[in-house]
């Protein structure tokens, strides 16, 4: 069932994210020191996935250079970081909790599955990882050593700047809204 449900989540996440930016936009209120202090926790976010993406092969081979020495889920903990950004330029309590509910409750499933399919195909080799490298919360030092560096044309064949592309927008709204409601 929990497969199921993960399986579930990995398709509707996007559109289900597009929702709750709607439902999140419209209950926001952010002033501008919530919203530099968010903007500012969203970057850096924004950053890991970045760095995340210069690196990410996508199940060609292992991932275990840059971040991925860090953590297993290097984008979906710059996600996190983007979403606690937002929460605390919502200038709302709930809304900043319902957005840290919503996101665990997408991604940790996800998570799950993701790391099945990758045992799956990757074996041992995978199952090695995993007892080094944490799955979220990462690690202080690099678990193993890579001679790989960030790779441009990868970050952009992932088509991670359309992260960027919409952290900008949201933030562009968040200010707008903030000056709609007199807050700026």
């Amino acid at each position: 069932m929990a497969k199921k449900l993960g399986k579930l989540f990995q398709r509707v996440r996007v559109t289900s994210g597009y929702i709750f930016a709607i439902i999140f936009i419209y209950f926001c209120r952010p002033t501008a020191e919530l919203l530099l202090i968010g903007s500012a926790v969203a970057f850096v976010g924004l950053l890991i996935r970045a760095w995340a993406c210069g690196h990410l092969r996508k199940v060609a081979e292992l991932d275990i250079s840059g971040p991925y020495a860090y953590t297993r889920n290097p984008l979906y903990l710059g996600s996190f970081l983007i979403t606690i950004g937002f929460a605390v330029a919502s200038g709302v309590w709930w809304l900043a909790a319902l957005s840290i509910i919503f996101f665990l409750g997408i991604y940790l499933p996800v998570m799950n599955v993701e790391k099945s399919e990758l045992e799956a195909v990757l074996g041992d080799e995978y199952s090695a990882y995993v007892r080094d490298v944490p799955a979220f919360v990462p690690r202080v030092t690099a678990a193993r050593s890579s001679d790989r560096r960030f790779d441009f044309q990868l970050y952009l064949k992932n088509g991670e700047y359309s992260a960027a592309l919409g952290v900008a927008a949201t933030v562009l709204i968040l200010v707008l809204k903030a000056y709609y409601i007199g807050s700026l």
